[in-house]
């Protein structure tokens, strides 16, 4: 499945969208970036004059991309109806602010997919490779 395929299948609307591209994908990991829009709404009352993103942003960019998508790619594989894929839980810590126009790059490993369930070790990093968070994700079919 292309990077294009797993994009057109995203359940998001323009303005919950937090994927630009998917830079890889095989059946144990994915990569993907995003850069945060700075006109994005929830920018205007958060932190008004020094606008950072919202952490449950972050983690739902981790979650799109290292779950969701990759969740998309790997049921895929066994079916042909279009899977939907949901995040479910997450263990994440964050070790540095991402502010508004900023570019990141999201990797996902995966550590168990079964009965569709799928668990995957997340980090986010920024444009000079930077740790901004890392945590454990975990998402699975809904059927």
């Amino acid at each position: 499945m292309t990077s294009q395929e797993i994009l057109s299948k995203l359940p998001y609307g323009p303005s919950f969208l937090f994927v630009d591209e998917i830079l890889s994908v095989d059946d144990n990991g994915i990569e993907g970036v995003y850069t945060y829009n700075p006109e994005a709404e929830f920018y205007r009352d958060h932190f008004p004059g020094n606008p950072i993103t919202p952490g449950v942003i972050l983690i739902e960019t981790m979650a799109q991309i290292g779950l969701v998508c990759f969740g998309i790619h790997l049921m895929q594989e066994k079916s042909a109806a279009v899977p939907k894929f949901g995040f479910t839980s997450s263990n994440v810590e964050f070790y540095k602010i991402v502010l508004a126009g900023q570019k990141v790059r999201v990797i996902s490993k995966k550590s168990y997919f079964r009965l569709g369930k799928l668990k995957c070790m997340v980090e986010m990093l920024n444009e000079n490779e930077a740790l901004i968070a890392k945590g454990e994700m975990s998402g699975m079919l809904i059927k």
